[in-house]
C-alpha cells in the first residue's frame, strides 16, 4: 500500500471519527436535557399538588412562585404556613410515586426562628438503596418564611438509568472507534515493518550483485581457458558455475525489477514495435530448450496489425516468464502454443500449455505476490512467486488486460489483449510465421 494512500485511509478515518463523535456527543446531551426537563416537569408537578393537599388542610398558600428550583436536584415550595412533618413525608411520598418518581429524595422543614433547616430524612422505595450520608445540610432559601425543601441526590443516576440505551449505544460507539484507531495503529505499523523489509531485500540484492558479476567473470574465464577446455570434468563444473550463476543473476533481477515497480522511480520506455518480430527473436533460443526436453512448441501469429507500442525490455521478460513457466509447470514433455490474434481494436497475446493446470480455487491469488500454488510437502519447481505478479503489474503499467483460464491437470492458458498502434498498415501474416511447430 502507498503511503499517499495510508495517509488518504488516516485522514478520512479522522474526518469520520470526529464526525461520529460530533453526532453521538449532540444526540447524548440532547437526550440528556430532554430527561432533565422531564425530570425536572415531573417534580415540579409532584410539589405542586403536595402544596394544593396542604391548601386542602387550611394552609395558606401563595398564588405564585409557589415551586423554585435552586440547584438542579434542589427545590423548595413556598407554603407561607407552618408545616406538619408527617403529613409533608406522606404527601411528598404519594405524589412523587404519583408522577413515576421512584429514587430516593430527602427533605427538610425550615425553622424561621432558628433560620436553620430541620432535616426530615432520606425517603427511598429500593430495597438495594442504601440510608443517605449527608455531607452537608439542605441549603437554606431566604426568599421565604414557611417553606419546604426537597433534594434528590441520585437525580444523575436516575437520569442515566432512563438513557440506558443511549448510553448503551454511546459506549459500542466508544469500543468501535477504539478499534478503528487500533486497525490505523496496526496498519501503519505493518507499513512501517514492509518498508523494512522491501529496504533490506533491496539493500541484500543490490549487494549480491557485485559477488554475481565476479562469479559470472571468473567462470568466463575458466570457460575460455584451454586447459579447462580439454578437460571434461573441469569444462562441465566450469558451465554449471556459469549456469547456476545466471540463474541467480536472473532471479536478483527479477526482484530488483519488482522493487522499481512498486517505487516511484518505475518509468516505463515505451516504443513502437512488431509483436511478431520480437517473438521471431525471442522464440528460437525457447525451442532448443523445448526441444531438449522432447517437447513442442506451436506459434501461430495470426494478427492482422502486430504493431503495438510496449516497453521493449519488460514485454520481453513477460514472453519469457510465460515461456518459462509453460515448461517448468508440466507432466513430462512440455506441449506449448503461442498464438497472436487480432480481436476488435485489441491484439491477443496467448501463451497456453497442457501442463499441470492451477484449481479453481486458487486462481485468484496466483497474481499475487510471493504467492505459490499450495503443493504439500512437494516442492518440485523451485521460485520466488513473482512471474505472475511481475506479468499483472508490467500490464496494468501499460494498461494492457490479463486474462487467465486453467484447469488442473488440463494445462494453462493466459491471454493479454494489447491495444493495437492505430496508424500502422496491417500486415498479413507469413506463412512462415502462421505455424511453426517443433517437436
Amino acid at each position: 500500500m502507498k503511503n499517499s494512500t495510508i495517509i488518504r485511509v488516516v485522514l478520512v478515518g479522522a474526518l469520520a471519527i470526529i464526525s461520529i463523535i460530533g453526532v453521538q456527543t449532540y444526540w447524548v446531551l440532547n437526550t440528556w436535557s430532554v430527561k432533565e426537563k422531564e425530570f425536572r416537569e415531573r417534580v415540579v408537578v409532584a410539589l405542586l399538588n403536595v402544596a394544593k393537599e396542604f391548601e386542602k388542610l387550611g394552609n395558606q398558600i401563595p398564588a405564585y412562585d409557589l415551586v423554585t428550583q435552586v440547584t438542579t436536584n434542589y427545590y423548595v415550595v413556598n407554603i407561607n404556613d407552618v408545616i406538619n412533618a408527617n403529613n409533608l413525608q406522606f404527601f411528598l411520598r404519594r405524589e412523587l410515586e404519583a408522577v413515576g418518581l421512584t429514587e430516593g429524595f430527602e427533605y427538610g422543614i425550615y425553622d424561621c426562628a432558628t433560620n436553620k433547616m430541620v432535616y426530615g430524612e432520606y425517603i427511598t422505595n429500593s430495597v438495594t438503596d442504601t440510608a443517605l450520608v449527608r455531607n452537608t445540610d439542605l441549603p437554606i432559601y431566604d426568599k421565604f418564611t414557611y417553606y419546604f425543601g426537597v433534594r434528590f441526590p441520585n437525580r444523575t443516576n436516575q437520569i442515566l438509568s432512563s438513557m440506558g440505551l443511549t448510553v448503551t449505544f454511546s459506549a459500542l460507539l466508544l469500543l468501535t472507534i477504539l478499534f478503528f484507531l487500533y486497525s490505523i495503529f496496526v496498519i501503519l505499523r505493518q507499513k512501517q515493518l514492509s518498508e523494512m523489509q522491501k529496504d533490506f531485500i533491496n539493500n541484500m540484492t543490490h549487494e549480491f550483485k557485485t559477488p554475481i558479476s565476479t562469479i559470472k567473470i571468473s567462470a568466463d574465464v575458466f570457460l575460455n581457458n584451454p586447459i579447462v577446455q580439454s578437460d571434461k570434468r573441469l569444462f562441465q563444473y566450469a558451465s554449471i558455475i556459469q549456469d547456476q550463476n545466471q540463474r541467480l543473476n536472473n532471479q536478483v533481477e527479477k526482484v530488483l525489477q519488482l522493487a522499481r515497480i512498486e517505487g516511484d522511480n518505475f518509468r516505463l520506455a515505451p516504443e513502437d514495435l512488431n509483436l511478431h518480430e520480437l517473438l521471431e527473436d525471442i522464440l528460437p533460443s525457447l525451442r532448443m530448450k523445448i526441444e531438449e526436453l522432447g517437447g513442442t512448441l506451436n506459434a501461430q501469429l495470426l494478427a492482422l496489425n502486430p504493431e503495438i507500442t510496449a516497453d521493449r525490455l519488460h514485454l520481453s521478460n513477460i514472453i519469457h516468464n510465460l515461456l518459462d513457466n509453460a515448461i517448468k509447470y508440466c507432466n513430462g514433455a512440455p506441449q506449448v502454443e503461442v498464438k497472436t490474434e487480432s480481436k476488435g481494436k485489441n491484439l491477443s497475446l496467448v501463451v497456453s500449455d497442457k501442463g499441470i493446470g492451477i484449481p479453481q480455487e486458487f486462481q485468484h491469488k496466483v497474481f499475487e505476490k510471493f504467492y505459490r500454488v499450495p503443493t504439500g510437502n512437494v516442492h518440485n519447481v523451485k521460485g520466488f512467486g513473482l512471474g505472475l505478479f511481475y506479468i499483472k503489474s508490467i500490464c496494468q503499467a501499460h494498461g494492457w488486460k490479463v486474462e487467465l483460464e486453467s484447469e488442473a491437470g488440463s494445462g494453462t492458458t493466459i491471454c493479454i489483449l494489447i491495444p493495437e498502434t492505430n496508424g500502422h498498415s496491417q500486415s498479413k501474416p507469413t506463412a512462415r510465421a502462421e505455424k511453426q511447430t517443433l517437436s
